[in-house]
């Protein structure tokens, strides 16, 4: 097959090869290793099937593609830089957007070899080009460019070639082209700050941190909610938090939140600002954001204990992720009633919403509800019963009843809820005293999928595992899971089948 391959090699490179054998050549590259590819493979060969691409007829550019796929990943990203810069500069120039993600795929590989990278910082025109690709039309490829530019930009060297050069302007041009493009732009700046302290002062002095905080702050509605979501990536990192804090900006999100009330248009915003808040009290402190935020906590309740499914959601998400942690739920406690009170309606929508948002209560709950063994202190333990209590009249057969629903999403989400208390004595006590909940948990023909398989064992994993189970459920019980969790969650019972004489 490896001679084959290469007799057709042959053909293409003296460019005589017909689309009958271009298609015959895809097949045999197939079935060759790429390490045999390797040794018989030369420029020219590549030079050529690079240029049987300059033509106007589809299949064969595609046949070509699927070739030069095959034969490009035989080899070292290097040698592709140093021997095929001009067929790289060819291919992202390219009309066909299947002939630029290649190219690209092969700058990918380029820029995650420390080798090969630095010979790509000195080629400001295919730098150039990258960049041209964040203004493609095909999504596709300006991801490819943003990862990157992203991963060139991790390096002092790379740094200064995009910022530090006439390239910084080639973005700027790009940012022009139409207002998703000049996202895609910030998308790229907020990834390249959170690599490193220097990098965001890179990006800061280039004047496009500065200008997406503008936009974000600005009059236009829609734009602030586009904006808020790279702010809030770039709130990830300390780095960007303190550069954030610095510039006034979580001053001004708070101020914007107060003032959304007598906004008509908030309702495009307020969610993502909410969500900003939550994301930075999880990363941050919870106790430290919400004491100098109040705001932020009266949205959520208000947003919560509102008609809006949208802000409901919005609302249940964040509260899921502020209570993620111990610091977080204590927080909450401290609102006492209100929050037990909100627990009952989240309660109520987890059994009677549309199922998007029943989903998302679920969630929110198994986030509130879960406490790490190494923090449960008996004041923690009777929070965490208090709160799930507050839920329904009888939350246990509340989550019951919705885990054997015909929706695996749903069934799902109320076995992790059931996963998030498992390992709390007061939980494992009820779960005793339920009528046949016990049976339910170790009964694997109510499994439909995978999926629903997988979520049963984390839960029977979460029982076996707690230091208090074999205690509380006794022996028997013990037993019966633990042979649950040595089986597997796919185990199925074999069944023996005696033949009978005469039997039809």
């Amino acid at each position: 097959m490896a001679e084959a391959a290469a007799e057709l090699l042959e053909r293409a490179a003296r460019r005589d090869a017909a689309l009958e054998e271009l298609r015959a050549l895809r097949v045999a590259l197939q079935a060759v290793p790429p390490a045999a590819l390797r040794a018989r493979l030369g420029e020219h060969h590549l030079g050529a099937l690079f240029d049987l691409l300059a033509v106007n007829d589809r299949e064969q550019v595609s046949t070509c593609v699927s070739i030069l796929e095959r034969l490009l990943q035989a080899l070292d990203p290097l040698y592709v830089i140093r021997n095929l810069r001009e067929e790289l500069h060819k291919g992202l120039a390219h009309p066909d957007d299947s002939v630029k993600i290649l190219t690209m795929a092969q700058v990918g590989r380029i820029v995650e070899d420390s080798a090969a990278v630095t010979e790509i910082l000195h080629s400001p025109e295919l730098l150039q080009q990258i960049i041209n690709c964040i203004g493609g039309e095909k999504i596709a490829v300006a991801k490819e460019a943003i990862k990157s530019l992203s991963r060139i930009a991790q390096s002092q060297e790379g740094l200064e070639a995009l910022f530090g050069s006439s390239l910084l302007e080639e973005l700027r041009n790009v940012m022009a082209t139409s207002d998703v493009v000049r996202y895609r732009v910030y998308e790229l700046i907020v990834e390249i700050s959170s690599v490193s302290a220097e990098s965001l002062n890179y990006c800061a002095s280039s004047g496009l941190i500065p200008e997406l905080i503008g936009e974000l702050t600005g009059e236009d509605v829609l734009v602030r909610a586009t904006c808020i979501e790279m702010v809030t990536s770039l709130a990830h990192t300390p780095q960007g938090r303190q550069y954030l804090a610095q510039q006034g900006v979580i001053d001004k999100i708070s101020n914007i939140i107060l003032g959304a009330e007598a906004d008509p248009f908030s309702s495009f915003y307020l969610p993502g600002f909410v969500k900003f808040f939550g994301n930075l009290a999880v990363v941050d402190s919870p106790q430290q954001i919400c004491e100098r935020y109040p705001v932020f906590m009266e949205k959520v309740f208000e947003m919560a204990e509102s008609q809006d499914p949208t802000m409901i959601g919005v609302a249940v998400d964040t509260l899921g992720i502020l209570g993620s942690n111990v610091e977080g739920k204590q927080v909450l406690q401290k609102t006492r009633s209100r929050f037990q009170n909100l627990l009952s309606k989240i309660g109520h929508q987890a059994k009677n919403a549309p199922t998007e948002l029943r989903l998302r209560c679920l969630d929110a709950i198994s986030s509130l509800l879960y406490l790490p063994p190494e923090q449960q202190t008996e004041d923690l333990l009777r929070m965490t019963e208090s709160w799930f209590t507050s839920l329904s009249s009888q939350p246990l057969e509340l989550f019951r009843s919705i885990s054997t629903q015909p929706f695996p999403d749903l069934h799902c989400g109320a076995l992790r809820v059931f996963t998030a208390i498992a390992n709390q004595p007061w939980a494992q006590k009820l779960m005793l005293s339920s009528p046949g909940f016990v049976e339910y948990v170790v009964d694997r023909s109510v499994e439909p999928d995978k999926a629903s398989k997988d979520a049963k064992y984390e839960l029977v994993k979460a029982l076996v595992n707690s230091k208090t189970i074999a205690e509380i459920f006794g022996n028997q019980y013990y037993l019966r899971l633990r042979a649950y969790l040595q089986e597997g969650p796919y185990y199925v019972k074999a069944v023996s089948t005696t033949a009978v004489e005469g039997a039809e």
